[in-house]
């Protein structure tokens, strides 16, 4: 049985909406998500967005998903730094999706603010490499997650999603209706679920 005050009691109060519970992780694990998250995107250049604000959309999505009781088996600590580092992580690649996309947009670079473009930008963006243990740790997971689903057909259609393919590029690529798409990935999500939480 789990201690009031500790990180497994707070957990099983979130589908309540328990503020208290909120506010304890979040004071619990935000400044270790933000470390995290600086570190996935230490060689993106971020304007509008930063770590802080990926680790503040991760945990918006965790907490409002926990609220819905779309983690019915998420269990205990171990469970949840592991789905925040998963969420974290989709949240830094579409950053650094966007901040790509933009410098691809705007030239080879962004303005300094003194009317110069930054021409070495668009070169560190290309050579990014991850922090090696938060990569193997990602890296783990998501192979482990993808054993999960079996199909290969499932498994391509994660790894597209996970890669930033929108639905409508799915179904060209998978060669089939978007219902097909969209049922696929509710099947992937309820399987990825069930696995994440015990």
């Amino acid at each position: 049985m789990s201690s009031v005050g500790s990180v497994t009691y707070w957990i099983r109060q979130l589908p309540a909406g328990d503020q208290a519970a909120v506010q304890e992780l979040w004071e619990r694990h935000f400044q270790r998500l933000v470390g995290l998250a600086r570190k996935r995107l230490r060689r993106t250049r971020r304007g509008v967005a930063d770590e802080e604000d990926v680790a503040l959309s991760a945990f918006d999505s965790f907490f409002r998903r926990a609220r819905e009781g779309r983690f019915p088996r998420l269990a205990d600590r171990h469970d949840l730094w592991q789905l925040l580092v998963v969420i974290a992580a989709r949240k830094a690649s579409n950053l650094a999706k966007d901040v790509r996309r933009r410098a691809v947009i705007h030239g080879n670079g962004f303005a300094t603010g003194n009317g110069e473009e930054d021409g070495s930008f668009f070169a560190d963006v290309i050579s990014k490499v991850p922090d090696p243990a938060f990569a193997a740790q990602v890296a783990e997971q998501c192979e482990r997650l993808l054993k999960q689903l079996g199909d290969t057909n499932l498994r391509d259609v994660a790894v597209w999603k996970l890669e930033g393919y929108s639905n409508k590029e799915i179904e060209a690529k998978l060669g089939r209706s978007l219902a097909t798409v969209e049922r696929k990935l509710r099947l992937i999500r309820d399987t990825w679920e069930r696995e994440i939480t015990p």
